[in-house]
């Protein structure tokens, strides 16, 4: 299948591009940066903007399904990254209509989320996330009070291991969710399974290998 993957340059969505050429799929990218990957013929990279219309338009035209994996990096400064290419992606969908899954990563502790955390990553995210993190909520929000097919993916505290392919999966927040921490090569892994057969539509996701 044809699959699109938005912020693939780094992080997470370096591991979905890979994950994704794995499993023999068709990837087309768009990033800001350079993508360090070997020549492949199914992998079409695209160098924009996310929050450019046209370069938005142009990476997602032939998708079966899009994967949003934007990252601000280790900022932690304020930013509306996030919500602005929400905004623009609404519009494009709106205007073109798609019909196709769009799978969004965020993070646990974007929406009502962050009331689940334990103690210690409460003060982590007041005091060095609280920024970031409003914008991935305003982005989780404008996402899921638009018409488009969605799933907003929240993974916890991102390490970079091998895949194991062995992780939780939870749709309901409650009480001792425990969300601890999750291999990127994993969040990748599920991202990618999403995108093919999307069981999780109109659901928040949130991940842990715990």
């Amino acid at each position: 299948m044809n699959i699109t993957i938005i912020g693939a340059s780094a992080g997470v969505g370096l591991e979905t591009v890979k994950r994704a050429l794995n499993r023999k799929h068709n990837v087309t990218t768009l990033s800001r940066s350079e993508i360090n990957l070997p020549s492949n013929s199914n992998l079409t990279m695209l160098k924009g903007s996310a929050t450019n219309k046209t370069d938005l338009i142009n990476s997602i035209e032939k998708a079966d399904a899009v994967i949003v994996a934007l990252g601000t990096g280790k900022s932690m400064k304020p930013t509306t990254l996030y919500s602005d290419f929400a905004k623009l992606l609404v519009e494009v969908q709106t205007e073109s209509n798609s019909q196709i899954p769009f799978i969004i990563l965020t993070g646990f502790g974007a929406g009502e989320s962050g009331q689940y955390n334990g103690f210690m990553m409460k003060l982590f995210f007041k005091f060095l996330l609280k920024d970031v993190y409003a914008d991935k909520t305003k982005m989780e929000e404008i996402i899921t009070t638009s018409k488009m097919k969605w799933e907003i993916v929240r993974p916890g505290l991102l390490k970079d291991k091998e895949l194991t392919e062995d992780y939780r999966v939870e749709t309901n927040l409650f009480k001792g969710i425990n969300i601890g921490s999750i291999n990127r090569t994993d969040v990748a892994d599920f991202l990618i399974k999403q995108a093919e057969n999307p069981t999780n539509l109109f659901k928040f996701s949130s991940l842990s290998n715990k």
